[in-house]
């Protein structure tokens, strides 16, 4: 049963973050060196408009208090601090499990058959629904990924990216633009972009799988070290919906990796953001 524990934070449109709970919530803010007084200042509003719009619910046993909420609320805001609480438009709740949770799938093939599965997930995003958590990931955001790549790992950007890229329709990795914020971003650049910095993703993780040894398993922790020199999570060759909410993650948590990897992909973002993380 979903037990909304939003409390105090939902009687008002904006709401005023405690001073102790506030210094809690920041310390796990990725990059928190760059920003300067205003700068959290801004982030510290957005924060309390954002627990004031979204219901919050613990799912799963979860006992949610404040302190949770604004160390998710921090993460998920740090992405639209440039761009504005518009930009989560059009769904009202996150739900946080204690740890990974499991998602039913069905799904048809080609021949017609239904094969029924189920997903062990960190994060989801459902378009127009509910953004769900693993509090246990949101919690070593920012530690050693499954792949061995130390911090970039970041569950609550990666999800609220996809609703971002989900403004328009499907999480394609091509979210919308606004004319005021975005004046050099342009559609077909952007494509170009990252079609390039997908495929060539795509290229280097193909070859490390060709060079694994035949008795190791991709998925096991004994090829973590195969993969350790990529500049994002494997997972990020999946589609480009993921490709973009993976590159989100690193953009903010692990901004040097991503530019020198993917330069112009890197200005996309820092465009698109409207920040410069690396910079």
């Amino acid at each position: 049963m979903l037990k909304s524990l939003l409390g105090r934070f939902a009687r008002d449109s904006a709401s005023v973050i405690p001073d102790a709970i506030w210094r809690v919530g920041v310390d796990s803010l990725p990059g928190r060196a760059r920003f300067s007084a205003d700068d959290l200042d801004r982030l510290r509003a957005l924060c309390g408009a954002l627990l004031a719009q979204k219901s919050m619910a613990g799912a799963g046993g979860l006992q949610l208090d404040a302190t949770i909420q604004v160390r998710i609320a921090v993460q998920a805001c740090l992405p639209i601090l440039n761009l504005g609480l518009p930009w989560y438009r059009g769904w009202s709740q996150i739900v946080v499990y204690p740890a990974e949770f499991k998602v039913p799938r069905r799904m048809t093939d080609d021949d017609g058959v239904v094969h029924e599965y189920t997903d062990e997930l960190s994060g989801e995003s459902w378009d127009g629904g509910p953004l769900l958590l693993s509090w246990a990931d949101v919690e070593s955001s920012g530690g050693t990924l499954p792949s061995g790549r130390a911090n970039a790992y970041n569950v609550v950007i990666h999800e609220f990216a996809h609703k971002l890229d989900q403004l328009d329709g499907d999480a394609d990795g091509m979210p919308p633009f606004d004319r005021r914020l975005h004046p050099g971003l342009d559609r077909a650049a952007w494509m170009r972009d990252l079609d390039d910095a997908f495929d060539r993703f795509g290229w280097e993780l193909e070859m490390i799988d060709r060079s694994l040894p035949h008795d190791v398993d991709p998925e096991s922790d004994e090829a973590a070290r195969f993969y350790a020199g990529l500049p994002l999570d494997p997972y990020a060759a999946h589609d480009p919906g993921e490709f973009f909410a993976v590159s989100s993650e690193t953009f903010f948590v692990a901004p040097h990796e991503l530019r020198d990897a993917f330069p112009a992909w890197y200005g996309q973002l820092a465009a698109f953001y409207r920040q410069d993380p690396a910079g």
